[in-house]
């Protein structure tokens, strides 16, 4: 029990000393960072990196532009995930598991090797440099996982609740509405969290598809902050506590249900 005890207190440091780094830092000086980089602020606390982030270097925009991408990215990919997984639910039979097994390659694939032929099509497309080709790289890349989570929660769902609907005259569409979602809603959130934390926090693709200014995200606009010769780090951690806000808000308010979502699969399995 002692072991237990120390091993998560040296756990905790190990997090907290960085995320006081990170605070700390946002609130001095350029000067006072290079001068004393773990120290605390000396001319009191500077809360102009905070105002100056949004006043120079159009951080409102980038926080737009992830807001929109990361939403709409979200809610299509819940939506095309829960009829897919509805879906290979109700086949029940080879083609349903040959079109499961087709989604659990797709998660195979590493993102890299996929980029080439990736930026080739979105290129012929002129899909490069918009907010809606972002989204749907998106919704096509992480949508194997999100189908693969879902589909192994309403496979648990009792198929007495199906056949009882479809005896009463229900159709597929109304079992889907009436009953697969509402019973499905903490798998649901989990899964949203999860695919959240994933787009708002993703480089790899707004790194590739992204060059205007007018469309970048937080991520890429985090770049502008590390210079060849020398970084701005107040700024820098400025923007990642404000990129970080939005996640912590998320999980504070939806924690009762990603922790529903984890465990209901493991108490009905």
């Amino acid at each position: 029990m002692l072991f237990r005890k120390f091993s998560l207190a040296v756990y905790a440091l190990l997090i907290l000393i960085p995320l006081l780094v990170v605070v700390l830092t946002s609130v001095k000086t350029l000067q006072e960072t290079f001068a004393n980089p773990l120290g605390i602020p000396e001319g009191g606390l500077h809360f102009d990196n905070y105002v100056n982030i949004f006043q120079e270097q159009t951080m409102a925009g980038y926080f737009m532009n992830s807001s929109v991408v990361t939403l709409f990215s979200v809610s299509f990919t819940l939506l095309f995930a829960a009829m897919i997984a509805f879906g290979i639910t109700r086949l029940n039979n080879w083609i349903g598991n040959v079109l499961f097994l087709l989604f659990a390659f797709g998660m195979m694939v590493p993102a890299q090797v996929s980029m080439v032929p990736l930026y080739s099509l979105m290129l012929d497309l002129n899909l490069t440099n918009s907010l809606f080709g972002l989204i749907l790289v998106n919704v096509a890349t992480t949508l194997p996982i999100a189908v693969f989570i879902l589909t192994g929660f309403m496979k648990t769902l009792p198929k007495e609740l199906f056949e009882a609907s479809t005896m009463d005259g229900a159709g597929n569409w109304r079992v889907f509405t009436k009953i697969v979602i509402p019973l499905s809603l903490p798998s649901l959130s989990a899964t949203a969290i999860f695919l959240f934390v994933m787009h708002w926090n993703d480089l790899l693709y707004p790194l590739l598809f992204i060059t205007d200014n007018a469309y970048k995200t937080l991520p890429l606009a985090l770049l502008e902050f590390q210079g060849q010769y020398a970084t701005n780090y107040p700024m820098l951690f400025t923007g990642v506590i404000i990129a970080s806000a939005p996640m912590v808000v998320a999980y504070i308010f939806l924690q009762r249900f990603f922790v529903a979502g984890i465990t209901a699969g493991a108490v009905k399995g």
